[in-house]
């Protein structure tokens, strides 16, 4: 399973806001200027057509500008809204151990170092008639007795 950083460690992500957020300075940078000097000039009255007819079309990119770096802010909103939609990865538990089907069951002992005999497993109490798991009152309970299995809480 593939973990993903957190968005705050996200390169791309911060490439794309940091750009977009500059690239609606530069344009809004353009379209401030480009129209206070053409304002200025046509008041004056000393305005050319070049102050004039290009100007009107630096403030134009300008607004194309602005236009593309909003549209960046906004996407970059979006995937952050998302990236908080998905799952945090939590610590990943180790997996419960399973004894093999086959292996003979494993008397817990005791805390006395008393040798402890291991109980009858499945096949031999079906073929004693014995219901498998059902152990006597005075018997150290066996590994088929105990759950090993703990339920995960993470996610």
């Amino acid at each position: 399973m593939t973990t993903r950083p957190p968005l705050a460690r996200s390169i791309p992500f911060w490439v794309l806001l940091v750009g977009s957020v500059a690239t609606t300075a530069v344009g809004a940078w353009l379209v401030s200027d480009r129209l206070g000097v053409m304002t200025a000039t046509l008041n004056d009255g000393t305005a050319t057509g070049v102050e004039v007819y290009v100007g009107q079309s630096v403030a134009v990119l300008g607004a194309i500008l602005i236009g593309a770096g909003v549209i960046g802010i906004l996407l970059a909103l979006a995937v952050a809204a998302a990236a908080s939609l998905r799952p945090h990865a939590g610590v990943a538990a180790p997996p419960a151990y399973v004894a093999p089907a086959t292996a003979t069951p494993t008397v817990l002992a005791d805390v006395t170092d008393e040798p402890v005999t291991p109980a009858p497993s499945a096949d031999a109490a079906a073929r004693d008639g014995v219901a498998p798991g059902a152990a006597d009152a005075g018997e150290a309970p066996t590994a088929e007795d105990v759950d090993l299995e703990k339920a995960s809480t993470s996610r």
